[in-house]
């Protein structure tokens, strides 16, 4: 099944291949990698713990372990900045499970070749059968489930709804995680300089 969700571009792919064993030795899980061009590059890290609620304190310790493994592989040859954040409310979804898991949210879909004509599509996630994702659209006041295979998607994000911000809570809570993180302007975000040029040879 493509990965390309959680890291597009073969330079992804190869950091995700690096990255992942270290994220999971921690007990979290990879839920997008990005690496963005620039005058500095930034290399951003989304992860998650599997039953939710990754905290400031976690993305700090995930920051410092793949520092540690990327200054020994070495994959990204100029400096980069590393940031490491928690999905946020409207997080996207990348694997699987994560359509299972948010079943009965809204959801924005983006696929990579036209389906019937269109490439979005907003409605609310209606599970998995098997490698299709089930979403209920409505059109001209009538629902309709559609199944999009897993690998046509380019992009899948939670819509920001009122029910979708009670459920985050009630999870945070329940992970017995501070309410205070729930600032998803900062998004939990460590940033740390890594391969500075002085100290390479």
């Amino acid at each position: 099944m493509s990965n390309d969700l959680i890291a597009k571009t073969a330079i992804d792919r190869r950091l995700a291949e690096i990255i992942t064993p270290v994220i999971e030795d921690l007990g979290f899980e990879l839920v997008r990698l990005r690496l963005q061009g620039g005058k500095t590059a930034t290399l951003q890290i989304m992860a998650d713990r599997p039953e939710g609620g990754i905290n400031v304190d976690h993305c700090a310790d995930i920051s410092v372990a793949v520092s540690a493994t990327l200054d020994v592989e070495d994959p990204i040859e100029d400096n980069y900045h590393l940031e490491v954040s928690s999905p946020g409310i409207d997080r996207p979804l990348t694997r699987m499970k994560d359509f299972v898991t948010f079943e009965g949210y809204e959801v924005k879909l983006e696929t990579n070749q036209p389906i019937d004509g269109r490439k979005r599509f907003k409605g609310v996630l209606a599970g998995t059968e098997g490698d299709e994702v089930l979403v209920n659209i409505e059109e001209a006041g009538e629902v309709q489930t559609i199944g999009l295979n897993f690998d046509w998607l380019s992009d899948a994000k939670l819509v920001l709804t009122d029910d979708l911000i009670k459920e985050m809570l009630r999870q945070k809570k329940d992970a017995g995680v501070e309410i205070d993180n729930l600032d998803e302007s900062h998004f939990d975000e460590i940033e740390t300089d890594a391969g500075d040029p002085a100290e390479k040879e």
